[in-house]
């Protein structure tokens, strides 16, 4: 299971959201790559990086931030990244450009042959990322619930070549209030693709916890408060993982 450590940009530096709203953002670093950095050294073995402006404005908005990082990191851990994705020149400028999987949101919802076309002509690097609330799909920077089922989508998705789901909660994300594990579990089993946890991870309980289900599919969580106010040890949480990991081989 990995550990994935989250960097939000917002105006180019390292924030949090809580439920995904801008206004309540809390800057953790006013330098992205430094923090990248910090995680690389902490051992991880993957990023998640998101351009929240970005994703609000429906195109790329913190590139200079993004180079920072993907120069800092130097081709040494893969980078995902989303937020603001919206065409194939977009993909294709990043995936040149140091970025391992570009994660498609709500561009996957809206225009669902945009992302045929994408795992098309990038096989193996694109990511859906389907934010939840009670089971329906939310887009725009989570800003509207659409009537969509994530379990119905996921799969339709998984028929045009994603590499994986990164599901989120939205209700939980950036509360600390525990992984919604049920509904990821749910996901994963309906699907043959791996599916990424994300929203609301708070200690190692979560983890644990995760662990225990990681066989349905569920190959990595993302984690982003909990790491930078001090809840989950990063380490202390890939460790866990990892002894769990040999303990069911």
């Amino acid at each position: 299971m990995l550990i994935i450590p989250a960097i939000d940009l917002k105006d180019g530096h390292c924030v949090r959201l809580k439920q995904g709203i801008m206004e309540n953002a809390t800057v953790f670093s006013e330098n992205p790559e430094t923090v990248a950095l910090h995680w690389l050294d902490n051992g991880a073995r993957q990023l998640h990086l998101v351009d929240l402006n970005g994703a609000f404005a429906g195109k790329p908005k913190n590139g200079e931030a993004i180079r920072a990082i993907v120069e800092a990191v130097d081709d040494r851990i893969p980078i995902q990244l989303g937020g603001g994705i919206r065409d194939l020149e977009t993909i294709e400028y990043y995936l040149d450009n140091g970025i391992t999987y570009v994660i498609i949101g709500t561009a996957a919802v809206k225009v669902p042959g945009f992302l045929h076309d994408a795992c098309y002509a990038f096989p193996g690097q694109i990511m859906v990322g389907l934010d939840a609330k009670s089971g329906k799909v939310a887009v725009d920077g989570w800003s509207k619930v659409t009537g969509h089922d994530v379990i119905d989508l996921a799969k339709k998705f998984q028929d045009y070549g994603v590499e994986a789901i990164i599901h989120t909660d939205i209700g939980r994300d950036g509360m600390l209030s525990g992984l919604n594990i049920e509904a990821t579990v749910e996901l994963a089993q309906a699907l043959t693709i791996p599916v990424i946890a994300s929203g609301g991870v708070t200690n190692l309980d979560d983890i644990r916890k995760l662990c225990e289900v990681q066989s349905e599919g569920i190959t990595g969580v993302i984690t982003g408060r909990a790491i930078y106010q001090g809840s989950l040890d990063f380490k202390e949480a890939q460790a866990l993982a990892d002894q769990l990991d040999a303990a069911t081989i």
